[in-house]
């Protein structure tokens, strides 16, 4: 949810928004529906060995993936060479552990470990620590068997680092390899920024095209054991401690505008604690 705060933090009226940030945060419940998923027919251009495949997927492989492919609980999309054009690149692959493997299809069980696995591991192959993963537009989504090679015994699970999330109008291309792409000081192509008058409901694109507002800092809202501090605790901290931030990453100027994003009880039970402020650039 995203609220903005005011000019000499004047105006602290937030509207309340449901949003999706283009962050990490976007894949974690991708695919997350009714227990019993009825399977639907594959897309016509998907890959036929891959459609019901129990084996588990290639690591490193590329895709041209789309928006409405990160959004499915499996892929089957034909893989391409990660010389060409291509959207995700699969950077984990692995088998579901020892107490999952009983689990329901779109169990929250399964969700917060895809967070907790396919974020950790996005970190580390790009090179981000968790605020900076949190302000690009890369994202990650993953995916699992099909029902049916579920029904089989297939229990893996494939991470894929993409350029882009369900506020990106169109994902965005990838190098030949993300490895290692934010480290160091990343390239503005890759860090998201939003455009419009307020933070929510703007459109997220890349901080390289005209924008209004630049994620700048992540503000952290509780530890991995706490429980759940409600929507509004969350609300008013996220508000409070993006003030400070975005004051101090502004270098302290007496008027200034900053918005802050935060996310509910379902994200905080996957394992994110964190909440994203916005500075208004002016770019």
């Amino acid at each position: 949810m995203t609220g903005r705060g005011g000019r000499r933090a004047r105006r602290l009226g937030v509207t309340l928004a449901a949003v999706a940030l283009t962050t990490v945060l976007s894949a974690v419940l991708a695919g997350c529906g009714a227990s019993e998923p009825e399977p639907d027919a594959p897309p016509p251009d998907s890959d036929p060995a891959q459609v019901d495949a129990v084996e588990s997927p290639e690591l490193g492989a590329c895709r041209l993936l789309d928006k409405d492919d990160i959004a499915a609980a499996a892929d089957a999309t034909p893989t391409v060479p990660c010389g060409k054009r291509h959207t995700a690149q699969t950077y984990a692959v692995g088998e579901l552990p020892d107490q999952l493997q009983d689990t329901d299809y779109d169990s929250q069980e399964m969700a917060s470990f895809a967070y907790r696995t396919c974020g950790t591991m996005l970190r580390e192959f790009l090179g981000a620590d968790e605020s900076l993963s949190m302000r690009t537009v890369l994202s990650w989504a993953w995916f699992r068997p099909s029902p049916e090679a579920w029904d089989q015994g297939a229990r893996w699970y494939r991470c894929d680092v993409v350029g882009g999330g369900e506020q990106i109008t169109e994902l965005v291309s990838l190098p030949e390899t993300a490895k290692g792409l934010l480290q160091g000081r990343p390239d503005d192509r890759w860090m998201v920024c939003a455009r419009g008058n307020t933070v929510a409901g703007s459109v997220k694109l890349p901080c390289t095209e005209a924008h209004d507002w630049r994620a700048v800092t992540t503000i952290k809202l509780g530890e991995a054991d706490d429980p759940y501090p409600g929507d509004r605790l969350s609300e008013v901290q996220s508000r409070d401690f993006c003030r400070k931030s975005v004051q101090a990453w502004l270098n302290y100027p007496v008027a200034f505008d900053f918005g802050y994003t935060w996310f509910g009880e379902v994200d905080w039970a996957s394992g994110n604690r964190r909440a994203v402020c916005w500075a208004r650039t002016g770019e």
